[in-house]
């Protein structure tokens, strides 16, 4: 048989791999758009190159800024299971368009490097370089959106999903920030709580997903997908002042919700905050962005974001 044609792993609507190596992106919902200015929201955009060498890049988000003060600045890394998704797609380019506007910040947009063809680490290492970047600026750099109306005092690291997950590891890392947001994070252990809802197909799916993603892993209590696992970081590590950690009903909630527990528990008390958005599944906010729990969502983040 033609291993170019032999599936090894299938995983739909998601990704499928062969046993020659290729890979097969399924989903057909990811459309890239291009940056400019958005009239509804009145931001303006525009994409940058952070390293000429790997492709590294973001789209940076500017609200129409009315006032002199300086803007947070929100890094945010996009969902996509580590193998789709994009910085430049329809539904991550209109979420930042609009927490740009209703948080009044600037936003820089992650294009990190996907999996499998750039495994684990290379997109915690694409993102880390992009705050870095953004950092940096603080003493000047090239971009001037940045330069003239950022406030990097304020700086917040958001992320979705595989995007969640990335946050959360680039926070254990040497560089301090305001806050972290960690939304509906793609979080995996071995173990099987009683009020975790489990399809036997779709764990199985996501589990052998992470294998692939991250060669060599020691499987889902790996502290990279498991942040609570053996010898994980203390949590009490992380570089930021305040965490918020938002909770769907998909099939990851459990993990989001004890990762939400141990940081009580683990001495961050007031200092971190829980949203939970009952009856919407992975990632509702961006494909039902009028709803009313998405609504609710976006004001509880920009509240965390504006809050002195």
């Amino acid at each position: 048989m033609n291993p170019d044609k032999e599936v090894e792993f299938d995983f739909p609507p998601v990704i499928r791999f062969y046993k020659s190596g290729r890979v097969e992106r399924l989903s057909e919902l990811f459309v890239d758009v291009p940056a400019g200015f958005d009239s509804e929201t009145e931001v303006s955009s525009k994409d940058v190159i952070i390293n000429p060498s790997t492709g590294v890049s973001a789209r940076i988000y500017l609200p129409n800024i009315l006032q002199s003060t300086k803007l947070p600045i929100i890094v945010y890394c996009h969902g996509g299971a580590f193998v789709e998704g994009s910085a430049f797609d329809s539904f991550n380019h209109s979420f930042m368009n609009r927490l740009s506007a209703q948080a009044n910040a600037i936003a820089v947009s992650v294009e990190y490097r996907l999996a499998p063809e750039n495994p684990i680490p290379i997109p915690y290492d694409d993102s880390f370089e992009v705050l870095n970047w953004v950092v940096s600026h603080a003493q000047g750099g090239p971009e001037p959106w940045l330069v003239n109306n950022g406030d990097f005092n304020n700086v917040f690291l958001v992320g979705f999903s595989a995007g969640a997950n990335i946050v959360h590891n680039i926070a254990l890392r040497d560089v301090h920030f305001k806050g972290l947001v960690v939304m509906h994070p793609c979080f995996l252990a071995s173990e099987r709580l009683p009020s975790e809802p489990t399809d036997p197909k779709l764990r199985d799916g996501i589990e052998r997903l992470w294998s692939y993603i991250c060669p060599g892993t020691s499987g889902v209590d790996d502290p990279a997908i498991n942040p609570l696992a053996e010898g994980a970081p203390d949590l009490k590590g992380l570089n930021c002042e305040r965490v918020m950690v938002c909770s769907d009903e998909g099939e990851l909630k459990v993990r989001g919700d004890v990762y939400y527990e141990h940081l009580v528990k683990c001495g961050w008390g007031e200092n971190v905050e829980f949203v939970e958005s009952q009856g919407e599944q992975h990632g509702f906010f961006l494909e039902k962005p009028d709803c009313e729990k998405a609504q609710e969502m976006m004001s509880r983040l920009v509240a965390f974001i504006k809050r002195a």
